[in-house]
């Protein structure tokens, strides 16, 4: 009985400790891994530079698509695109981007906006504040991985569109001059890599299909952004571990 009751203090001792110091600890690593991750984000976020300009060039196997693009920002600035056309064996279509009708890539300000709700998740948080439970910490920790995993999830998987909303989108009106009505291009952030993909509606013996060629590059600040949101989510759950941890003992 006595060793337990010893027992029974010390768990209580250590977890007063994880919740006065290294929650506070373990936050402000995170703020710290927030902001590095923010620095690399090619838009205004926190006190980072902002817009970078960086050229990419996306080439299919057989030469069967051809793309070299300006990306400044959350933007395709300039874009020179030129594709075989599936229908005929050898003409080819091309088509521009111009800083007058620049591209969004969507995804990219999303992923900020999710970075940036995670960091006011934390600045929240009077450096001082006692925390009450391990329930409220947990819930701050819920909140933390949620914007995590979102902001994440922005650029790992883009979100699934038809042929119909891709030719109808307010990106197709950058391309100058304008596709043929059976012909769409998407720009899209899948993992590290910026995508193009090219699609052409065929009637195929009275069968419309649809035949999709890709190309891709990888993109040096996307790897590092994703790594550092994989740690910080690494971090959480360590956190979430310890405190769940503590709360078996206790009713051990």
């Amino acid at each position: 009985m006595h060793l337990n009751i010893n027992k029974i203090l010390l768990i209580q001792i250590e977890f007063e400790w994880l919740m006065k110091a290294e929650v506070h600890a373990i936050l402000k690593k995170l703020r710290e891994l927030l902001i590095e991750c923010a620095i690399r984000f090619p838009v205004p976020l926190y006190d980072n530079e902002g817009k970078r300009t960086e050229k990419y060039h996306l080439i299919a196997s057989q030469d069967q698509l051809k793309c070299s693009v300006t990306l400044t920002g959350d933007s395709i600035t300039q874009a020179d695109i030129s594709y075989k056309i599936k229908r005929t064996s050898n003409q080819i279509q091309r088509t521009c981007i111009t800083s007058d009708a620049p591209w969004k890539l969507q995804q990219v300000q999303d992923a900020a906006n999710h970075l940036q709700q995670a960091k006011n998740h934390i600045d929240n948080i009077d450096e001082n504040y006692n925390f009450r439970s391990a329930e409220e910490v947990l819930q701050i920790i819920g909140e933390l991985v949620a914007a995590l995993q979102r902001g994440r999830s922005s650029l790992l998987i883009p979100k699934k569109r038809s042929i119909e909303d891709l030719m109808k989108g307010r990106n197709m009106k950058s391309l100058s001059p304008n596709l043929p009505e059976d012909q769409a291009i998407s720009f899209f952030l899948q993992c590290h890599k910026l995508v193009i993909a090219v699609y052409q509606l065929l009637n195929v013996q009275g069968t419309v299909k649809m035949e999709a060629t890709q190309a891709e590059c990888s993109v040096g600040w996307l790897n590092e952004v994703l790594v550092l949101f994989t740690v910080a989510l690494t971090l959480c759950q360590q956190l979430k571990d310890k405190i769940n941890a503590f709360k078996t003992d206790v009713l051990s």
